[in-house]
């Protein structure tokens, strides 16, 4: 039998562009912790971790003899510098284990293609289990994997400029709007604004409330509980948007969201 894991939250912090405390993480590690996972740049807040916050990170998986899952589904996408992994830091080859895929950098979502790196020996057991679960992906994915990978990568760079203007369009839109705040997300293509005061301001508790509400004025987006519990003392309402649309359904989506704040 094997044992049940716990997990252990870490908060992003808004005022971190939801990066998290690396001190504060020290402080949730015990005798009984065995991995860190990240993922970075992060689904649903857009924030992406600096290389300052995985030199630490890895100072701590060192330390305390860890393993890293680190989720780089979104590497690609990013808005700011480089993307760093923790993975290239001396000491984190051997205890990393980097997720990542197809479906964002190269839009292939749906196609389920995926892959993970890690040492051989892991591998070896992580192979085991995915022949069993999975048996394999289909032949026309993994032609279309391999064309992904072999050629021209010059419309990646023109899909980030892309979603650097849709990111540039919600984010000036919603920052005009009552009762709203937003950071800027350095990677993926979510934006997380604050709702708080605009939650208030309509007479709605939470996040959710308010978007039941958008979503019978014609707007889809999420509250920030689909994406797990709130931590201890968190008391800030969120909503995440996703800008992996036509800026045309952004704009459009961004009007009737204004409307219903400030009616």
């Amino acid at each position: 039998m094997g044992a049940e894991p716990v997990p252990v939250p870490a908060p992003l912090l808004e005022a971190k562009d939801f990066r998290f405390d690396v001190d504060h993480l020290s402080t949730l590690i015990s005798n009984k912790t065995k991995l860190i996972i990240l993922n970075s740049p992060q689904n649903p807040t857009g924030g992406v971790l600096t290389e300052a916050d995985l030199i630490e990170v890895s100072r701590l998986a060192i330390e305390h003899d860890l393993w890293v899952l680190t989720d780089e589904i979104y590497s690609r996408i990013i808005y700011n510098g480089a993307f760093h992994s923790i993975a290239s830091i001396p000491g984190m080859k051997e205890r990393t284990i980097i997720l990542d895929g197809f479906s964002k950098t190269y839009a292939m979502t749906g196609w389920r293609l995926g892959y993970g790196v890690m040492n051989r020996g892991l591998a070896d057991l992580t192979a085991r289990l995915v022949t069993n679960s999975n048996s394999c992906t289909t032949t026309f994915v993994q032609y279309g994997g391999i064309s992904a990978l072999t050629g021209s990568q010059d419309f990646v760079h023109e899909m980030v400029e892309e979603f650097r203007a849709r990111r540039d369009i919600v984010v000036s839109a919603l920052r005009n709007m009552r009762g709203v705040t937003c950071r800027e997300p350095s990677g993926a293509f979510y934006v997380f604004p604050n709702v708080t005061e605009a939650c208030r301001n309509l007479g709605f508790t939470t996040a959710k409330e308010l978007q039941q509400h958008l979503l019978h004025e014609g707007v889809a987006v999420l509250p920030r509980t689909a994406f797990g519990s709130k931590n201890e003392g968190e008391q800030e309402e969120y909503l995440r948007l996703s800008y992996a649309t036509s800026r045309e359904n952004i704009r459009k989506g961004l009007e009737l969201m204004k409307q219903v704040l400030e009616q």
